[in-house]
């Protein structure tokens, strides 16, 4: 039986929500984790033989009516109710384009007034594009390599630098899965996703999940080599003059012991650049 991404995103998130989650009544032994396909069909008002349709990949193209309610029964926060959306051909896909991983002049300039922020502009495939001086402090040079997906899941230091490693991986799969689902015949994705399907099998399990999401991490705990322990905040901005990207600025608590690390960093760039 053939499948889709379609019905390969329907099964998965299926098995993620659970019957008290659902709403639904836990009745006698439960063969599969999550909500039976039945309960599925129920909660969107469609029927079994259709939804084992769409999960089977013999049914693709859903009405929009049908979708919303799909999202709805299987609890999607906005990300992945947008990501089912574009899976079902409803929404235009993002044209790519070469020009998206030319970062604005403009831009740069902003993030090199930025001493003691770490900044970095990103594409769907999480390649670094620019980053200012603390970044690449922060990221110790880039010397495992410049894709942020290859930092957390093959650079062999990465579950130090990043204190709360699983969850950074779980958000990272996430993200790089809605820019996937955006332009899933962009090479560069492709690429990194054979790439990291390959060598790390905590990504291909998370990837099995299907979640799909921007980033909600709000602070991310690191410990640098050089200046210890770092608690940053961070604020995520879509590029709005090319679509892609993001920029994603840290920074930290005025007057915390982060603040003081963060400040280190920052001369030590500095020196390094002098």
């Amino acid at each position: 039986m053939s499948s889709s991404e379609l019905g390969l995103y329907l099964k998965a998130r299926r098995a993620q929500v659970t019957p008290e989650q659902a709403g639904v009544p836990s009745i006698g032994q439960r063969r599969v984790p999550g909500l039976r396909r039945e309960e599925v069909a129920s909660l969107a008002g469609v029927s079994v033989d259709y939804y084992v349709r769409l999960e089977q990949g013999r049914e693709r193209t859903p009405s929009g009516q049908v979708v919303d309610a799909l999202a709805a029964a299987l609890r999607l926060p906005e990300d992945g109710r947008l990501h089912l959306f574009r899976l079902a051909g409803l929404s235009p896909r993002a044209r790519a384009a070469a020009a998206t991983d030319h970062v604005d002049p403009n831009l740069l300039q902003l993030m090199s007034a930025w001493p003691n922020n770490p900044a970095i502009v990103y594409n769907r495939a999480y390649d670094v594009l620019a980053s200012n001086a603390i970044a690449d402090a922060l990221f110790h040079d880039w010397s495992h390599s410049r894709n942020l997906m290859h930092v957390v899941f093959t650079e062999p230091a990465a579950r130090t630098f990043y204190r709360d490693w699983h969850e950074v991986a779980r958000n990272s799969v996430a993200g790089f899965r809605l820019g996937y689902g955006t332009a899933p015949d962009d090479p560069r994705i492709r690429r990194v996703l054979t790439e990291l399907l390959e060598q790390s099998p905590e990504f291909a399990e998370l990837w099995a999940r299907h979640d799909a999401r921007g980033k909600s991490l709000e602070s991310k705990r690191f410990h640098h080599r050089e200046v210890g322990p770092l608690t940053l905040s961070m604020q995520t901005f879509d590029v709005r003059s090319s679509p892609g990207q993001e920029l994603v600025v840290y920074h930290a608590e005025p007057g915390s012991a982060s603040s003081e690390a963060l400040g280190l960093l920052g001369s030590l760039a500095a020196t390094a650049a002098g």
